[in-house]
């Protein structure tokens, strides 16, 4: 889960202000919106990618407008910098000129060109600091030909706003560097455009990134943005609102209310939240209309995934494709407690669909009726829904940086986990007496 700056509707404040520079002098959230450059323009580069054939390599100067190859794009240069234009024009950002840069080509490219991107930065995702996190990245791709405009969150909406106005002044990507919900923030602006969206994974779940096998550490998740791998894929919408990687009722939208009560992030925090929830939790009733038929049933949680995990490598979904225009539903019917808990240990280790208590649908779009509204997450952020959701999969409508292919999912299998699932099997055949 992500916290998008949740000081400014009156949650973890506190934490916000602490948050400073280097020196302590003063706290980051003074710095919001703050646009840094490379400090060295003019400077002989080098290439951080050595496995570019040296034929490859090109320097190209930004003297006219910008084509970038495979891309019908023709950029006028002027209009690079509307965005921070206007955000000059509110008091909330600076700027620098445009200097000339260079980029290696990629065996895939015929010609090359500067490309333009900004990078927006949610400063309290997750756990890690984020002091010199925008000069670190800009110093990483502006030898690669990176022009980079970095930014700071404030406020929740903030990153779609920024990234909207991006896309509409035609910047060639947007990079987020922040948790699930910093992404869904800034994906959601993204759909249906030409701007590529790179992700930097800084908070707690990074369900999406894990999904699409983007590393989780700094370096490799900046070496998948130079690569230039734009990929296509789907998304989904719950009563028009967008969700990446999953949206849910039941059981795991009350552990994101109660994760997001908590003033601390991370692993420990989740799992404390999860077990408050189960101690008090009780299921509810969900009719769900797909492909046709009706279900009714008493449901520990209904789970629609886009992708394949919440994050952190809890695969609720393992088969999910973000490429195959379907959405994969699944239903943990209601059982005892210990059979459920065990459901847990299926999720950690990718064997959920072979659990039976498990039922998995997958559909285009479905409808998900209950009795009245209630709680619900998207992405690992909760909110409070109508009892009637309308969910719709809109296929690879977001181009996304990726490594390869889609990240194929395989079942962690070691002598642990076997042993694990050993136990799992015999507690299932004493509660069902098989």
């Amino acid at each position: 889960m992500d916290t998008a700056l949740l000081d400014c509707h009156g949650h973890n404040r506190s934490r916000a202000a602490t948050l400073g520079n280097s020196r302590g002098s003063r706290p980051l959230r003074h710095r919001a919106n703050r646009l840094r450059r490379p400090r060295h323009h003019g400077q002989e580069r080098i290439c951080l990618h050595h496995h570019y054939p040296q034929r490859d390599r090109e320097s190209v100067h930004h003297t006219g407008t910008a084509h970038i190859a495979g891309d019908s794009r023709t950029r006028n240069p002027s209009s690079e910098n509307n965005l921070t234009g206007n955000l000059h024009s509110q008091g909330r950002i600076g700027h620098t000129p445009h200097n000339p840069v260079t980029r290696p080509v990629s065996p895939t490219l015929t010609t090359i060109a500067p490309v333009n991107a900004l990078l927006i930065i949610n400063p309290i995702s997750g756990n890690r600091k984020k002091d010199g996190l925008d000069q670190f990245i800009i110093d990483r791709l502006s030898p690669l030909g990176w022009d980079i405009e970095a930014v700071m969150t404030r406020c929740h909406g903030d990153a779609t706003r920024l990234a909207a106005q991006a896309a509409a002044d035609g910047f060639y990507a947007v990079i987020a560097a922040g948790g699930d919900g910093t992404v869904n923030e800034i994906a959601s602006a993204l759909c249906h455009t030409e701007t590529n969206l790179g992700i930097i994974p800084c908070g707690s779940g990074n369900g999406l990134a894990r999904h699409a096998g983007i590393p989780t550490d700094l370096r490799g998740a900046l070496d998948v943005i130079s690569l230039g791998r734009p990929m296509k894929i789907d998304y989904a919408t719950v009563n028009n609102r967008p969700f990446f990687c999953t949206f849910g009722v039941g059981f795991d939208a009350e552990v994101s209310q109660t994760f997001a009560a908590h003033k601390r992030r991370g692993k420990l925090t989740y799992i404390k939240s999860t077990l408050e929830t189960y101690a008090r939790f009780s299921p509810d009733e969900y009719t769900i209309e797909a492909n046709g038929q009706l279900l009714t049933n008493r449901a520990f949680l209904v789970a629609v995934c886009n992708a394949s995990q919440y994050g952190n490598n809890a695969y609720i979904a393992p088969h999910a494709s973000i490429v195959d225009g379907l959405l994969d539903v699944t239903i943990i019917h209601a059982g005892n407690p210990l059979a459920t808990a065990l459901v847990g240990v299926d999720m950690m280790t990718g064997f959920i669909n072979n659990n039976t208590l498990i039922e998995t649908i997958r559909t285009p779009r479905l409808t998900i009726t209950r009795k009245q509204p209630g709680p619900a997450h998207i992405d690992g952020e909760p909110l409070t829904m109508d009892s009637r959701l309308d969910i719709k999969c809109h296929h690879k409508a977001l181009s996304i940086f990726v490594p390869s292919a889609e990240h194929s999912f395989k079942p962690i299998i070691t002598p642990a986990t076997a042993m694990i699932n050993d136990i799992k099997t015999a507690i299932n055949n004493i509660i069902y007496k098989e």
